[in-house]
């Protein structure tokens, strides 16, 4: 078994910063990439940043600048420092990760997200 659990979601005032924590634990062989997703309501699913295992990173046009991806591979831990939030990044944010575990053949695992509000 492969979980991912988020945590770090809160309301926060426009202008504010939170960061994220999406902690990978179970049968885990191997974590290739890792993301951070998110939707908001009425809306699809969005990737906000990936990060491979060596720390290369891609990032959602709408967040370059305001959200850094990081990740410590010793503690299986993606994290999503955003900063300069806005009402529009409002959403429920999921992370998923490529995984190679000793008891399935699955390899794309999700968490079942954290809440960011960005209201004044």
């Amino acid at each position: 078994q492969v979980q991912l659990v988020e945590s770090g979601g809160a309301l926060v005032q426009p202008g504010g910063s939170l960061r994220l924590s999406c902690e990978a634990s179970g049968s885990i062989f191997s974590i290739y990439d890792m993301a951070w997703n998110r939707q908001a309501p009425g809306k699809q699913v969005e990737l906000v940043a990936r990060i491979s295992r060596g720390g290369t990173t891609i990032y959602a046009d709408s967040v370059k600048g305001r959200f850094t991806i990081s990740r410590d591979n010793g503690k299986n831990t993606v994290y999503l420092q955003m900063t300069s939030l806005r009402p529009e990044d409002t959403a429920l944010y999921s992370c998923n990760a490529d995984i190679i575990s000793y008891s399935s053949i699955q390899r794309d695992y999700w968490g079942q997200g954290t809440q960011v509000t960005v209201s004044s």
